[in-house]
């Protein structure tokens, strides 16, 4: 049986192109020869099983007020066991988590992120191997989200946010005893400031593929 590994994220697990020009087709998401979860797929080979759960808006833990079962906590125990058995569950999350409306800060963002990997590793999805989380910590936002017309809901504090995840991000995965990858350098557009560009889903890709091959069991 092949490596399965569950790619869940959001709008930029998704494949969202804020930019139809950087898209090869012209639309609202990237296609399968541009996505990171595709390209992952690619790179590794037909030896593994990529699977993307993507959704626009995802959070970790907190429940938007504006649109129903966008924590991926509500969603979590259903997603692992209709993917099981998963080898890798890699998690992208905590863009969204700092809108204004949801007032977390960086750190308790971080302690969603803590919660929801206790989890998913305490969910009978792993077969004969301890649960094994990569957890990546998106880009920071940058400053044409406030600009866009995304700005407005998104609300203030979101870049101050963004900026402050890695370090708390990479404090949770030592305590949970997860794996960490920063994907601080992977391109985010200048449309919205906060979706990855064609060539940031190109160097996200790259970035796991290099890691990910050492991270599945044997």
């Amino acid at each position: 049986m092949k490596k399965h590994i569950l790619c869940i994220g959001d709008s930029n697990t998704h494949g969202y192109c804020a930019d139809p020009a950087d898209c090869a087709d012209g639309g609202i998401r990237f296609n399968e020869d541009e996505r990171w979860t595709c390209l992952l797929q690619k790179a590794l080979g037909p030896d593994v099983l990529v699977t993307e759960e993507g959704l626009s808006g995802r959070t970790t833990v907190f429940q938007d007020p504006l649109h129903e079962t966008m924590d991926a906590l509500t969603v979590l125990y259903a997603l692992l066991k209709s993917h099981e058995f998963l080898d890798l569950l890699i998690i992208m999350l905590g863009t969204n988590d700092v809108k204004e409306r949801l007032g977390a800060n960086a750190s308790c963002i971080a302690i969603g992120m803590e919660r929801l990997v206790r989890k998913a590793q305490s969910v009978d999805c792993w077969g004969d191997h301890a649960p094994n989380i990569l957890i990546v910590c998106p880009p920071p936002i940058r400053p044409e989200m406030e600009l866009a017309e995304c700005g407005d809901p998104m609300g203030k504090g979101c870049l101050e946010k963004s900026r402050e995840l890695p370090k708390y991000y990479e404090k949770t995965a030592r305590l949970v005893g997860a794996r960490y990858l920063d994907a601080k350098d992977c391109e985010f557009n200048a449309v919205d400031g906060m979706h990855l560009t064609r060539k940031g889903h190109a160097q996200l890709a790259a970035l796991l593929a290099e890691i990910v091959p050492g991270l599945l069991p044997e």
